[in-house]
């Protein structure tokens, strides 16, 4: 056993977990059920063991143990934007429930482009990693998923579907969602209603706007192709989307934003436009990110909790991992209409839900 603070001999420059064992007084075996966290260890000798790793600076190879156990306990998360508040809170919450089961993570902003996606799933495949969360860049279809199942590895779409792929998938019920904010502004006596915001081919969008106009046909109030602007998902789309709308001859006195990010452009677009919101213009977003409490006025918004989707969408993935030949799983998640000042409920007297 080698003396404290003196690194035994090797013929590299790496320690390797034989020369921990020799510094610790125990088997390579011994050491091996330490860095597992195996019950079968001894306190008093997981603690030899621990000390010997930190003394000698023992990093663990997990490439090394990749091969042996065709496992890297790595997955990757491939997201579209993750400066966006709903992905960066989506990704805090299922990256901490895959470290708790002792996963580490890639993580990768693929900004929307089916080319970068493409990459960095080849590279990610490369590394070996054990499965991936992956949003979908547009453009992606069912001859991407293909490939992905010819690697073999295991994936779960997130908040965006692909029509006509059968894959497993977690997301908010974005119809469901749609109608309760549209249901709202009608009971606030709005009848000029628009939806607006996200790109045109979107899973998300596109749900939305069905359940928009189911809406608008149940209440027999005539839907206008005028109030349903595309815009890129940001401040800006929101703003210019605001322009468009604020334009019109007739334009609308409530908004249902694609994002809670696009409901802020939204709201200074109207406000730039001499339009209060919430008085002059009703605004309700989608996602339910920490800023929206905090956006002056308040912002009224979709409920569609991100945290949770991150969670359920990684406790998912692990369980394609342990099961590769299963069933393709779809998590939908129930979405909440939260009330706050932005829709001009407070003005109606109406309640805080």
């Amino acid at each position: 056993m080698a003396r404290d603070g003196e690194r035994p001999s090797r013929t590299s420059g790496r320690v390797t977990l034989v020369d921990v064992a020799r510094d610790a007084g125990v088997s390579r075996a011994t050491a091996s059920l330490v860095l597992r966290g195996s019950p079968l260890v001894a306190d008093g000798t997981r603690e030899r063991v621990l000390a010997s790793m930190e003394r000698l600076g023992y990093v663990y190879n997990r490439a090394a143990a990749s091969l042996r156990t065709r496992e890297s306990r790595t997955v990757g998360l491939l997201f579209t934007d993750i400066t966006n508040p709903f992905f960066a809170q989506m990704t805090v919450a299922g990256e901490t429930f895959l470290e708790d089961a002792e996963y580490g993570v890639l993580l990768s902003n693929t900004t929307d482009r089916l080319s970068r996606q493409e990459r960095t799933l080849r590279t990610m495949q490369e590394y070996g990693v054990d499965g991936v969360l992956l949003c979908p860049a547009m453009g992606t279809g069912a001859a991407e998923i293909e490939q992905l199942r010819r690697w073999g590895l295991p994936f779960v779409l997130v908040v965006r579907y692909l029509p006509n792929v059968e894959a497993d998938y977690v997301g908010p019920d974005n119809a469901l969602g749609a109608e309760m904010a549209v249901e709202h502004l009608i009971r606030l006596g709005h009848r000029r209603i628009a939806l607006a915001g996200g790109p045109a081919t979107s899973s998300a969008r596109n749900d939305r706007l069905r359940g928009y106009r189911r809406v608008l046909r149940r209440r027999h109030i005539a839907s206008d192709p005028r109030l349903e602007p595309t815009s890129p998902v940001s401040r800006d789309g929101g703003y210019q989307a605001a322009r468009e709308l604020l334009a019109l001859d007739e334009p609308p006195t409530a908004v249902v934003c694609y994002n809670d990010v696009v409901a802020f452009g939204m709201m200074l677009g109207a406000q730039a436009a001499g339009r209060s919101p919430g008085e002059d213009l009703a605004v309700i977003g989608f996602d339910d990110i920490d800023e929206a409490a905090l956006w002056q006025p308040a912002l009224t918004t979709v409920s569609i909790t991100p945290r949770q989707i991150g969670v359920e969408s990684a406790r998912l993935l692990l369980e394609r991992i342990a099961d590769p030949g299963g069933a393709p799983r779809q998590v939908v998640l129930t979405p909440e209409l939260i009330v706050r000042e932005s829709c001009g409920a407070g003005r109606a007297g109406l309640g805080a839900r």
